[in-house]
């Protein structure tokens, strides 16, 4: 697996985790999973039963982009002859994704949402939490629809169907770490999640030129030549 998309998956996930369409949610999300409520500003729950609810949901949304990762590399393989077409149309499409991100176009069917309902049980439980994060993985948001986009494109292009998978694993890891990290923290306080939706449009607007950048890469060849040269670096790849 080359660095360089290692790095770019982890850093996808991370900024989609502070997407508008995710990170104002996350209290309600916490207080979907573990049944807990919001009193002197901070909520309130077993900081232990939240970090297994959450944990159960990132695993949920991780199979379900794993999968994606999986069959993404699998039809790439299959048109493996055609390697070189392929990766200027991922990567054109993935400049697309990063223009739309960072405000330059405005294209309304990028911006289209498509949501897998799913009736998760009544009574709290690992389980509900599980099929919540496959009903989250499932959906389709407007802001993560196109930074995962991009990284199924990259995958698509991947050497093999396990670099693809790693690629989404990666990925889900990106976007699974905050989620823990500021779940934790509003126990304690609300005020994180108010300071920090200030910033939001600015972490669109650099998620979106990194995306264009990676498109670029891919577009030109230079993504391979990139990762050849950081695999000197290293005692070994993927």
């Amino acid at each position: 697996m080359e660095n360089i998309t290692i790095v770019f998956a982890f850093t996808a996930g991370i900024l989609s985790f502070f997407s508008p369409c995710i990170f104002p949610l996350i209290p309600a999300y916490v207080a979907n999973l573990t049944g807990s409520h919001i009193q002197s500003e901070k909520v309130i729950v077993s900081k232990w039963l939240l970090m297994s609810r959450s944990l159960y949901f990132i695993l949920g949304f991780s199979v379900i982009f794993m999968l994606m990762g999986a069959s993404a590399s699998a039809l790439g393989q299959l048109f493996s002859q055609y390697r070189g077409l392929l990766e200027k149309v991922s990567g054109f499409l993935i400049i697309v994704f990063g223009l739309q991100m960072a405000g330059i176009l405005s294209l309304r069917f990028l911006m289209l949402e498509k949501r897998f309902q799913s009736k998760t049980p009544s009574n709290k439980s690992n389980w509900s939490s599980f099929v919540l994060g496959l009903a989250f993985g499932t959906g389709w948001t407007p802001c993560v629809g196109l930074a995962l986009s991009s990284i199924l494109l990259l995958a698509g292009s991947a050497d093999t169907m396990y670099s693809g998978l790693f690629m989404l694993m990666v990925y889900s890891l990106g976007l699974g770490i905050p989620f823990l990290i500021i779940s934790w923290l509003i126990t304690y306080s609300l005020t994180v999640v108010r300071k920090v939706n200030k910033f939001l449009p600015k972490l669109s607007l650099i998620n979106g030129w990194i995306l264009i950048f990676m498109g670029l890469l891919l577009f030109t060849g230079q993504l391979q030549k990139i990762s050849a040269w950081l695999a000197t670096f290293t005692p070994f790849v993927y």
